[in-house]
């Protein structure tokens, strides 16, 4: 008996989620019984020390719908969809979705339908967010700044929730990123790209895992690993003091020799160095961050490494 090819994989990264992970099954459930092709599920445990795995294991193994990987720690949002995305068996499309439903898994049909439109990324843009004030404001501003700094086209207020061809999958596999910011990442692939705008929900159930330090990790990605205006910043503030200095000489020059006094000030001394010190170290801490990126890269290491996994109802390890 020949099984059905799998036409569409979704992506689901875990950590910790074990109170919304019956309410993700079940959503998942129903709309696969919608469907008339083959789907699967490829669910990802990026290291939960809660009973998250347990209830992956057990349902892999008694649903052959069902997927896992298993991580060997945690990674990261990032890593643990990059892992999704090379264990992924499908011909035509795959969707990535959290696991904490605040992105509908029920879009796949509007964002398959774009696929078969002739589209090769279908992203969700997001149109209300539930997040407090200052979270909204710092999206918000985040996503238009690096838009400009970006030197392709990055989509506004779109993130990992979407659909890519098998084709842009398997480039993004190619891509050996150790800092992978994935939505800039599919952006940069190019070929046809769509957005499809809806309303973002509150999470189920359980707590956020991307506390300030991961999103401004998150954010340090995308801004370094896809843009080269921070660096022509530093070249613009050495022009700038440079000229400054130049200019303060021939000023001090003029009072010299048309007053026969040098302008003097502890004050404006302690200014200038403090000033000149302060861009020194944020030049140095920005060429670090692409340094460092540089040195983690350059090391060849996996980007992940899998524990185990589930595939069509066997564990391997």
């Amino acid at each position: 008996m020949v099984s059905k090819p799998i036409i569409i994989s979704i992506i689901v990264p875990l950590f910790n989620e074990e109170k919304v992970f019956p309410i993700l099954i079940e959503r998942l459930d129903q709309l696969i019984k919608s469907l008339d092709f083959n789907v699967e599920v490829v669910l990802v445990n990026d290291g939960s020390i809660d009973n998250t795995p347990i209830l992956m294991k057990a349902l892999a193994l008694s649903n052959p719908t069902y997927q896992c990987v298993f991580l060997s720690k945690n990674y990261g949002h990032q890593i643990a969809l990059t892992a999704g995305l090379n264990l992924a068996r499908a011909e035509e499309a795959i969707m990535v979705i959290d696991g904490d439903l605040q992105d509908p898994p029920e879009l796949l049909t509007d964002f398959y339908e774009k696929i078969k439109e002739g589209y090769d990324v279908v992203y969700g843009v997001r149109k209300k967010r539930k997040e407090g004030f200052f979270k909204r404001v710092a999206y918000y501003s985040f996503y238009r700044i690096l838009k400009k700094m970006a030197g392709f086209d990055l989509p506004l207020d779109s993130g990992d929730f979407g659909m890519m061809s098998r084709r842009v999958v398997d480039i993004m596999n190619q891509m050996p990123e150790e800092s992978r910011y994935l939505r800039g990442m599919r952006a940069w692939v190019g070929f046809d790209q769509t957005g499809i705008p809806y309303e973002r929900s509150k999470r189920m159930a359980g707590e956020p895992k991307y506390d300030f330090k991961m999103l401004t990790m998150l954010a340090y990605n995308g801004i370094f690993n896809f843009s080269v205006v921070p660096i022509k910043i530093l070249t613009r503030l050495g022009m700038l003091s440079i000229l400054s200095s130049v200019c303060y000489f021939i000023y001090s020059i003029i009072i010299k020799y048309s007053t026969d006094q040098v302008p003097s000030g502890f004050t404006a001394l302690l200014f200038v160095i403090i000033l000149f010190g302060g861009v020194q170290l944020i030049s140095i801490g920005i060429l670090g961050e692409y340094v460092v990126r540089m040195f983690f890269q350059v090391k060849n290491r996996p980007i992940f490494i899998v524990k185990e996994k589930i595939i069509n109802q066997k564990l391997i390890k």
